[in-house]
């Protein structure tokens, strides 16, 4: 547990690997974070499709939440209040990575270093990881600004990497065009 600076009141924010039961809480904050990031169509993943990839014997993922007390939890009743998920890459070049696919806070929690602790858990947790990644929407400054404050590079502009994705019928025509085993 750890006390964070809030605006108005100290809040106690405890951050753990999430559990089970934190699934529906964590799906819940999915979707609030598709809606902030104007793309509610795009998130289909329901709390059993995270218990199911977060709770096998090779996760897909690892997650960390916090959560505030009962006396400090949500206007809407929550006292999971953030999340960083994230999963392990490999660098042909550098090894080990960390990849932070999603790092969400709700507002009414946001600007008490809740977001700041969650990405410095990650960090923490990184086993012997030589970098953390991350993407970041180009009209989000805040988020923009916040990872730059903390020493992040932006690739797009000091080195031109671009992001790209297969889904849908563009994967299953790469799957389709696998040579024959």
């Amino acid at each position: 547990m750890s006390s964070v600076n809030c605006h108005l009141f100290c809040l106690s924010v405890y951050y753990y690997r999430f559990h089970k039961e934190d699934c529906k809480d964590v799906a819940r904050m999915i979707m609030e974070l598709a809606v902030f990031e104007k793309m509610p169509d795009q998130a289909k993943i329901s709390h059993e499709e995270l218990e199911r990839d977060g709770f096998c014997q090779n996760p897909f993922f690892e997650c960390l939440v916090a959560e505030v007390s009962d006396e400090h939890r949500s206007k809407d009743g929550h006292t999971v209040v953030g999340y960083g998920l994230y999963y392990y890459t490999y660098s042909t070049w550098k090894g080990r990575s960390v990849y932070l696919e999603d790092l969400y806070v709700m507002p009414e929690f946001r600007g008490n270093g809740i977001g700041k602790g969650l990405m410095c858990k990650v960090a923490k947790v990184k086993k012997q990881c030589v970098r953390l990644q991350l993407a970041v929407l180009d009209w989000n400054s805040p988020a923009r600004d916040f990872y730059a404050a903390k020493g992040a590079q932006d690739l797009t502009d000091s080195e031109g990497w671009h992001f790209i994705r297969f889904d849908g019928l563009s994967l299953d025509n790469l799957v389709k065009d696998a040579p024959k085993d």
